[in-house]
Order: C-alpha cells, then sequence, then structure tokens
C-alpha cells in the first residue's frame, strides 16, 4: 500500500502536465460568431416574426457580449425591407464589444430606388466584397447581389444586364438570388492565391448558398464551387438566405447554410470554434451544433 502511494505521489506533476496539456489541446485558436437573416422589419407574418427580431439580437449580442471572440459576421438580410429599419437594429448589432462585419443580402436591397446604392454604406461597407485575416486565417465576404434584378434602381443598366442573365438560367430560377460578376470571381481567385502563397487557410462568407443544390443557391453556383475546389486551402464556405439551414460538402470542403434568426419565436445563432484540425459549431436557439473536420 505504501509502495502504491509513493508511486501515484511521484506521479501527480506528470499527471498534472498530462491534464494541463490536454486542456491545451482543446482550446481554439480563436472564435468568431455569425448570425444568419435578423431580417428585421416593422411587420410579422407566419412563421417569420420580424418585429421580434431586435429582442433577439439584443439578447444574440448580450451573450457574444460575454465571450472572447475574434469578431461576428451577419450573413446578409440584416432587414426584411424598408430603409429606416437599418435605424432600429443597427444600434444593437453596434453594441458588440468584438469587429463586426456584414455580408450583403437580397432584402438588404427591398428599399426605394434611391437608397439602394445607400445601403452599402448604411452597414458600415467601405466596400461590397473584402477579406480580413485572423491569425493565420483568411475570411473572404462576398456579394452575391452583384448581378441581381433588385439591388440596382430598376432604370440601371446594371438591372437590364442581370434580366438578361435571369432569363439564360433554367426556367423556374428565382429572380430573388443573385450572381457574381467575372470581375469578382477574379477577385476572388486573386485572394485564393494570396492565402495559398501566405500559407493560410481560407473560409468564405455568402449570402447564398452554393451547395448542395437547391433552389436558394447563387445563379452562378458552379463557377464558384469549381474556382474553390482548385484551392487546398479552402475549409468552409458559409452562409444564410435558406432559413432552414442544410449542410453539404465538395472534396474537403464544408458548406454550411445557418438556419434564420427571424424564423419562429425561438432565435438562431452560432459560435465557430477554429481549431487546428477542425470546426467546432456551436449552435443557439434553433441553430444545431456540428462537428466539421478540416483536412488539407
Amino acid at each position: 500500500m505504501l509502495s502504491a502511494m509513493r508511486l501515484l505521489h511521484n506521479c501527480l506533476p506528470w499527471l498534472a502536465v498530462f491534464c494541463a496539456f490536454q486542456l491545451n489541446a482543446a482550446e481554439p485558436l480563436f472564435r468568431f460568431g455569425a448570425i444568419a437573416d435578423c431580417q428585421y422589419c416593422d411587420k410579422t407574418s407566419g412563421n417569420r416574426k420580424y418585429s421580434d427580431s431586435p429582442r433577439k439580437l439584443r439578447e444574440c449580442v448580450a451573450h457574444y457580449n460575454k465571450l472572447d471572440l475574434a469578431f461576428v459576421v451577419h450573413l446578409g438580410d440584416f432587414i426584411d425591407r424598408d430603409f429606416a429599419s437599418f435605424d432600429v437594429v443597427g444600434p444593437i448589432f453596434g453594441q458588440l464589444k468584438a469587429p463586426r462585419y456584414h455580408v450583403l443580402g437580397n432584402h438588404d436591397f427591398s428599399v426605394a430606388d434611391d437608397k439602394k446604392a445607400l445601403v452599402p454604406k448604411r452597414m458600415g461597407l467601405k466596400n461590397r466584397y473584402y477579406d480580413f485575416t485572423h491569425k493565420g486565417w483568411r475570411f473572404i465576404v462576398l456579394d452575391g447581389n452583384d448581378i441581381s434584378t433588385y439591388a440596382y434602381p430598376a432604370n440601371d443598366p446594371r438591372t437590364a444586364e442581370a434580366k438578361a442573365f435571369h432569363r439564360r438560367l433554367k426556367a423556374g430560377t428565382p429572380n430573388w438570388n443573385g450572381g457574381l460578376s467575372k470581375t469578382q470571381l477574379a477577385w476572388v481567385q486573386s485572394k485564393l492565391e494570396a492565402a495559398t502563397k501566405a500559407k493560410e487557410r481560407v473560409i468564405l462568407f455568402c449570402h447564398f448558398p452554393v451547395h448542395p443544390p437547391n433552389v436558394h443557391n447563387l445563379w452562378n453556383a458552379k463557377a464558384l464551387t469549381d474556382l474553390l475546389t482548385k484551392y487546398p486551402c479552402v475549409a468552409a464556405y458559409m452562409n444564410g438566405h435558406n432559413h432552414g439551414g442544410n449542410y453539404g460538402q465538395l472534396g474537403k470542403i464544408h458548406f454550411l447554410t445557418l438556419k434564420g434568426m427571424v424564423d419562429t419565436n425561438t432565435s438562431a445563432y452560432s459560435v465557430i470554434e477554429v481549431h487546428k484540425d477542425h470546426l467546432e459549431l456551436k449552435g443557439f436557439g434553433r441553430q444545431k451544433g456540428r462537428t466539421l473536420p478540416l483536412k488539407r
């Protein structure tokens, strides 16, 4: 008995070191918050509780402010309609302690024609699509409304071009989706090249899904997925728009659609933990958790 106790005593320091190592190994490199489709307006209908979104967003922000987050991203459709809606949810989102980013959604442009050009600036964006880096990761924020029938005034040439683009698509393709221009696709490629050279991993954010096949998908989803699958640095693509959520995988890339905050009386939002070998999605409200293994 005495011999066993001495052995245990001698092992305790090593046991403590082992436990500390295991604890540190479980700690993520960093965490970030992700919200999809707050979609506020002063209305309510059926499953979508538009007017309840400020309460949900307030509770979400309060939770996020208790956490150590690298940043928070809203994945589009911050409002449902009316430019004045930004005045209600904008200040709530502005209370976040972490850096905050916006993705442009289709409903964000459901404003009067003379206000459409003001939307990006009202959401704090200097550019409609952009990127940023954090701890060896590059985050690429896309504008899926680049080609669209709703993001520009009715008499704008870009609206006519988008209508022509839409007519060439499969019959029944919704006009409430959009696409990426050739200019933006070339920009995405340049960012993937830069990430590869810098040995960074990449996560893309967009409002519109691109995989698996779905009625909500970006008009030129295949052009984008064909590009992304050429680059081993791409780990994941995250989006909103399809409020029911979705998941798919192409090669080693995870395609994650987050549930919409606006639906039902229950909120939905996420915290994503970034680890060396996986992404850990921690869901709140209706959003379910998921582990996404990372492979090169």
